[in-house]
């Protein structure tokens, strides 16, 4: 008998305008029974099959079937019983969809569940009982209890059958509803003093091959006459009740009439040919005919009920109407949204219309109610296109920016069209990969550091920092000096993983001021973006240089001596010291102070401008020689310092008007402005060849008159012909003779040029700058 829930019946593949796979399969089957191949009736090889990763997905919560990717075979999962399938339908049809990845395609198939012989039939109850008074006559009909057989077609409810007897036969008729309806025919008069109760066997059977039976016993009891039998008002009930329709909802109320009296009068109801669920939902008075609701009608599960009243009175007869009730359907379900694919992220330079999701919406209600319709909430950068049978496509609308919006949670709201209104919602997150679309970004286009001269090796003088708005590699930051063709290489170094300058090597304020390099910071995408920044480095000065005296010239000759009158007065002006200092700033301000004298009380030296002046006046006590060591500190931390020593000479013969001049001569303003000094230079510079000529002529013409006379005035030295003199060559003599006299007076004039040493040009702000102060000396007479 198993052997034919082993064949399939056909197996057939159409293919329409959707690509519909049609099949059929018996039920009963073996499990992982084939059902087709899948692969074969599409055309697709079995490596495309593979490689675009088939599946299928059955409607509803049960998966029945399941499908090899590497043969293309869809095979059944578990043993299939259609009647427990499809309990309430003569076709019985399972709906599938077999999906495709990469790219994205849905295919629709349905497999026919056909059935088989596999049921018998079986009767409500395994005992009739009927009793019928004997006075009933002959042709009378007396309705059975059918039988159930939940195989359908040619395998359903076939025929009955009565075992002999001579009383009864049976009648089997068709209904409407193409069911079977058996009755008992009385074909002799009964006589219940001869025969009180008869037992017959009905037999149903079915229309399989071979075929199936079940049988149930007829007990007849005869019973007293009875000669009416109950007339219902109406055969047929029709009601309709809404799937909501309360419990306790009086449903409608059957009634038949029995003219006959007492006891045989006396109608009783109850529910016969009745199906167990419609039992479950309904309930009968028997005394009043109401039938009440007593569960939850679900329209979804079962659209209408039919129901058999039988009305029995006193006697025993009876009579039956039938019931119809018509379930009506509301808006009870919400529509339910099934997400069939979702890709796990999309690169964020993805095209508009690009699938993200795949999902379907289905509403069990129907009509309008099961009507659906689904948006997006909020102003999202995608769309929702459907596509058939319900399904939609969740696609990019616009260009994506991982930086501004890293991840998308979107909110499907799928909508009915039923009164009221209902919903239901579905989130989908969607990650948004990164593409290296962004460069890395300095903090500062220019950054400026400091670093003191001569610094240590490897000294670390700061940082620059760059970010990256992508993520991951495309993120991470490098960094790297730029190269610079024709220049050598630079001072300092950038850790490439962290962006911190270092400087390699001591640096010299007094050769390099400042210097600027460019960073360049790169990111890890490919290609790889850049973006450049400048580093600026300030070298500040130390103290590192002592400062250097001009003049006089430490170690030479001009130490040898200066003159100076005995006769001078206080503040009269013996030489100057000029010094300058290589650092800048506070490190080369400088100051002069008088570190060791023969004399302490004799002479003092001004703290900023080096002059050195007689303190007091010069008397005949003083040493005729005299030692001074003038020191020159700058002002520097700690500070630096160098010395230079003076040897003066106190000399008689100088003359009262050199004297008075000497005497007019104001002290050198120390806070004067430098631009008086270039104004004086330049003003000497121009004046130098005419004194030089009259230098010159009034020298011949004193020395005509002194031949003439015989006797003359006796000349020191001038100081470039003394081998211990001090004076500088830059130095010329005003020379004044007073007509009859020997006394001579010479005056000093400002030096022609800046006295700077060879190989130190001047600088700005630097005390090298300055110009040489004028100065004043007085030479005493031949002799001294």
């Amino acid at each position: 008998k198993r052997q034919v829930s082993l064949f399939i019946v056909c197996v057939c593949v159409c293919q329409t305008g959707s690509e519909t796979l049609r099949y059929s399969l018996a039920e009963e089957m073996e499990r992982d029974s084939f059902v087709a191949n899948v692969a074969k009736d599409l055309g697709v090889s079995l490596s495309q099959f593979a490689a675009r990763k088939a599946r299928v997905v059955s409607e509803g919560n049960e998966q029945y079937f399941r499908l090899n990717q590497n043969t293309g075979d869809l095979m059944i999962k578990e043993r299939l019983d259609r009647e427990e399938i499809c309990p309430q339908s003569d076709v019985c049809t399972l709906f599938f969809k077999i999906f495709f990845e990469n790219p994205l395609q849905l295919i629709r198939g349905e497999v026919e569940i056909l059935d088989v012989n596999d049921n018998s039939p079986i009767f409500p109850e395994k005992e009739m009982a009927l009793e019928i008074p004997e006075t009933i006559s002959p042709g009378s009909r007396f309705p059975l209890e059918s039988a159930r057989d939940k195989d359908v077609g040619s395998n359903g409810l076939h025929n009955y059958s009565l075992e002999t007897n001579s009383h009864f036969s049976l009648n089997v008729r068709t209904g409407k509803d193409g069911g079977k309806y058996v009755e008992l025919v009385l074909q002799r008069q009964l006589d219940r003093e001869d025969q009180p109760e008869l037992n017959l066997l009905l037999t149903a059977t079915d229309g399989g091959s071979p075929p199936r039976t079940g049988t149930a016993q007829v007990r007849i009891v005869v019973v007293d006459a009875n000669d009416n039998i109950p007339v219902f008002a109406r055969e047929v009930y029709e009601v309709r009740l809404a799937e909501n329709s309360p419990p306790e909802q009086l449903v409608v109320r059957v009634a038949a009439e029995d003219p006959d009296e007492g006891a045989y009068g006396k109608v009783r109801y109850a529910f016969t040919q009745t199906s167990e669920r419609s039992r479950q939902l309904f309930q009968m008075n028997a005394d009043t005919g109401e039938i009440w609701l007593s569960g939850n009608l679900d329209f979804e599960e079962e659209k209408k009920h039919e129901m058999v009243v039988r009305g029995t009175d006193g006697g025993g007869l009876s009579a039956h109407c039938k019931v119809h009730v018509e379930v009506l359907d509301v808006n009870d379900n919400v529509p339910e949204i099934a997400l069939t694919s979702v890709s796990a992220s999309i690169p964020e330079d993805a095209q508009p219309q690009t699938v993200v999701a795949l999902f379907r919406v289905r509403d069990r209600d129907s009509g309008e109610n099961g009507r659906t319709e689904c948006t997006i909430d909020g102003e999202l950068p995608f769309s929702l296109t459907p596509t058939f049978d319900n399904y939609y496509e969740l696609r990019t609308e616009a260009a994506l920016d991982r930086e501004r919006t890293p991840e998308y949670n979107i909110t499907i709201t799928a909508v009915d069209w039923g009164t009221p209104q209902l919903s239901s919602q579905e989130s989908i997150s969607v990650q948004i990969s990164d593409v290296n679309d962004n460069p890395p970004e300095f903090t500062k286009a220019v950054y400026t550091m400091s670093v003191k001269e001569n610094n240590s090796h490897m000294l670390r003088i700061g940082s620059v920092n760059a970010t990256d708005a992508d993520a991951g590699k495309n993120a991470r930051v490098s960094y790297a000096l730029v190269p610079e063709q024709g220049k050598e290489k630079p001072s300092v170094s950038v850790n490439s993983e962290n962006g911190e300058i270092y400087i390699l090597r001591p640096l010299d304020y007094e050769k390099v001021h400042a210097f600027q390099v460019a960073v360049c910071a790169a990111d890890g995408g490919s290609p790889p973006l850049s973006a450049q920044a400048v580093v600026r480095v300030e070298v500040r000065d130390e103290n590192d240089n002592a400062p250097v005296v001009l003049h006089p010239l430490p170690n030479s000759s001009a130490t040898a001596g200066e003159l100076v009158p005995r006769r001078a007065p206080a503040g009269y002006l013996v030489a100057k010291v000029v010094a300058v200092d290589a650092d800048s700033g506070q490190n080369a301000w400088l100051s002069y102070e008088l570190a060791k004298a023969t004399e302490p009380g004799l002479f003092r030296v001004g703290p900023h401008s080096g002059e050195v002046r007689t303190a007091r006046a010069v008397s005949e006590r003083d040493a005729a020689r005299q030692r001074l060591v003038v020191l020159v500190r700058d002002s520097g931390q700690p500070p630096r310092s160098s010395s230079v020593t003076l040897s003066l000479a106190l000399v008689e013969g100088f003359s009262e008007a050199h004297l008075r001049v000497s005497e007019e001569v104001p002290a050198a303003d120390v806070e004067a402005p430098l631009t008086l000094y270039l104004i004086i230079c330049l003003s000497s510079v121009s004046a130098l060849f005419l004194v030089t000529v009259i230098v010159i002529v009034v020298l011949k013409v004193r020395r005509a008159r002194g031949m003439e006379a015989g006797t003359g005035p006796a000349f020191p030295k001038t100081a470039g012909e003394s081998n211990s003199g001090s004076l500088p060559r830059s130095y010329v003599y005003d020379v004044c003779f007073a007509a009859g006299t020997v006394n001579s007076e010479f005056r000093f004039l400002r030096p022609l040029f800046p006295c700077f040493p060879a190989g130190l040009p001047p600088g700005p702000g630097d005390q090298r700058s300055s110009v040489c102060s004028q100065d004043v000396a007085n030479l005493g007479e031949e002799g001294d």
